[in-house]
């Protein structure tokens, strides 16, 4: 099809309404949370070919998101703060990103239209980048559509009948008022978005991790507005890290409206019920969920590690909605709720270099995530190598970056993949990629720019929250070592992992060797003036990291083993080199 002829194209509308404008438009998937800057609307995924592209009174066509479940959150801010695209255009049902429209819509009355396309009509769209487009209901077109005055009038009104959910009475009771008005906005929430997701009935949940307390203004408003509203947490509640170290943010030169602003919003949590745990790794807890639990857990490592190590049940579930899900106890009964749904509908098939060491597991989950896209992997030929519960973090924040699938699959090392067969529908094993040293070098390239040497400023240790073990493993190598005077090293940790390695010993150790170590906040948080302003390179162990950080900090990065990073605390330098076992794959 030319550029000059006239196209409309019919798709599903999952939040109704009207928009013109400049289309702007590509064929990889965007993470909204790390990926776009929401007091600005710029994207900043440095990785991303819309690089430096605003969004602001675009229409945005994209496959859909990917990485963190954050994009929820940047979605609702941006469209609250005037910043955001005012359509979207999908190729496959996208419930990240459009999770956060419906929110803005039903609490703040602000929206923005969002059209599914089939991927050959996506395909097709692609092509009008540029170009002037637009969306009225289900339509898409390159040519003005007749105004139907009915779409975006108002706000929708809720018919209930419009969505096919079985609901219990007790369901019924909550939408009617009876547990408050929070209780009743949030169910009707989870009602369109099961819609969405073609569930036909809600579930009970038995436990929740929320993500919502990251910061921005829309942020603090939605929870204060839902704990005004009478809201309570139904089932046990975890608390995700926030962007501040609640105990010391005053002490690092916090800017006091940001760091109280960021109090309002962790009690807003708190008092509905939440536990003080302010950690990215809720699975390091003593409150685990065990294999089968269905839960309902926000924050992206998280959600895989869930999912894929333990064997529990979560959706991927966007940022705010884990929220509305444990104020209500019920949760739509999709996704990796349904064996059906759980099984691998590829074979990544690996072959690792000899003596790997702790760098290999985030560039392998980044690889495979990469590779997997949307599709849930079963992965063989790592059985040998035994995965410590570590290894497994970091792998699945790696995996959950670069993918947006919900879990994987280990073959003999996840608990649900005793076999290939057994996580295969039918037993049917599915396509087969094999890979193999080749493929991790171009990620640790991609990671390292090159794999350039560069003099650093700083280290960054615990993306996903560092747990006691890495702790004490960090102790023993900088044991006997000095670091370089004008490094910093800086870990971050939830607070009962600290205080197990605090007792231990540790954390003194560290202390002495010149590591600052930072409760309940995460490095996907971190800003000025805990990261110094003088600093120009930072130096991580953390595959999420390394491809968020770039754009959160404007700084230049370099990636490497825990080992690689305490001897360029030391020496104040990387050598850019690969780690021995990828150089040693090399030469063979």
């Amino acid at each position: 099809m030319s550029l000059s002829e006239q196209c409309t194209f019919r798709g599903t509308p999952y939040v109704t309404g009207a928009a013109s404008a400049t289309l702007l438009a590509t064929d990889l998937e965007l993470s909204f949370w790390g990926g776009v800057d929401p007091r600005t609307g710029e994207v900043i995924d440095r990785f991303h070919p819309l690089s430096g592209c605003f969004l602001k009174d675009t229409i945005l066509a994209i496959p859909g998101g990917r990485g963190s479940c954050g994009g929820s959150v940047i979605m609702m801010e941006l469209i609250l703060n005037g910043l955001g695209p005012k359509g979207l255009i999908f190729a496959r049902r996208e419930e990240i990103i459009t999770l956060g429209v419906i929110v803005a819509e039903e609490l703040f009355d602000r929206t923005a239209a969002v059209v599914t396309l089939s991927p050959e009509d996506f395909r097709e769209v692609l092509g009008w980048n540029g170009k002037t487009v637009h969306i009225q209901g289900d339509l898409v077109s390159n040519t003005p559509l007749e105004a139907n005055t009915a779409i975006g009038a108002a706000k929708p009104s809720f018919d209930l009948n419009s969505y096919n959910i079985q609901l219990t009475e007790t369901d019924r009771a909550m939408l009617r008022g009876a547990s408050g008005e929070a209780a009743t906005i949030s169910l009707r929430i989870i009602i369109k978005m099961a819609s969405m997701m073609g569930a036909q009935e809600l579930i009970d949940i038995c436990q929740a991790h929320v993500d919502g307390a990251w910061y921005g203004p829309g942020s603090v408003t939605f929870a204060q507005r839902l704990r005004d509203w009478g809201g309570k947490f139904q089932v046990p509640t975890t608390i995700n890290s926030l962007n501040v170290d609640q105990k010391r943010w005053r002490a690092l030169g916090i800017n006091t409206e940001f760091g109280s602003a960021c109090d309002e919003l962790a009690k807003a949590f708190v008092d509905m019920g939440g536990k003080i745990s302010f950690t990215c790794a809720p699975y390091l807890l003593e409150t685990a969920p065990k294999l089968g639990d269905p839960i309902a857990w926000g924050e992206s490592n998280a959600v895989i590690y869930a999912n894929s190590v333990l064997g529990a049940r979560t959706l991927k579930n966007p940022n705010m909605f884990e929220v509305l899900i444990a104020l209500t106890g019920r949760a739509p009964k999709a996704g990796p709720y349904l064996d059906e749904n759980r099984f691998a509908s590829i074979w990544l098939r690996v072959t690792p270099p000899e003596d790997t060491d702790d760098s290999f597991w985030p560039i392998l989950g980044y690889a495979l995530g990469s590779i997997a896209n949307t599709r849930i992997p079963v992965i063989s030929g790592l059985e040998h190598l035994k995965p410590s519960k570590d290894n497994f973090k970091a792998f699945s924040a790696a995996f959950a970056t670069s993918s947006s699938a919900s879990m994987f699959h280990m073959v003999s090392l996840t608990p649900e993949a005793p076999t290939l067969e057994a996580v295969c529908a039918k037993g049917i094993v599915p396509e087969v990629l094999d890979v193999g040293w080749k493929e991790l070098d171009a990620i640790w390239d991609e990671f390292n720019h090159g794999s350039e040497p560069r003099e650093i400023d700083l280290i960054s240790f615990g993306n996903p929250h560092f747990s006691y073990n890495e702790i004490k493993e960090l102790s023993k190598l900088c044991l006997g070592r000095i670091k370089k005077k004008d490094v910093a090293v800086i870990v971050t940790c939830g607070r009962s992992q600290y205080g197990l390695a605090s007792q231990a010993g540790y954390v003194g150790e560290l202390e002495a060797f010149g590591v600052q170590f930072l409760q309940d906040t995460c490095w996907c948080s971190i800003e000025e003036p805990v990261i110094p302003k003088n600093t120009r390179a930072i130096m991580t162990n953390s595959g999420k990291y390394i491809h968020y950080g770039p754009g959160l900090t404007g700084r230049q990065f370099a990636f490497g083993s825990l080992e690689m990073c305490v001897n360029a605390a030391c020496i104040g330098k990387t050598t850019g080199d690969p780690p021995s076992w990828l150089l040693k794959a090399r030469s063979s």
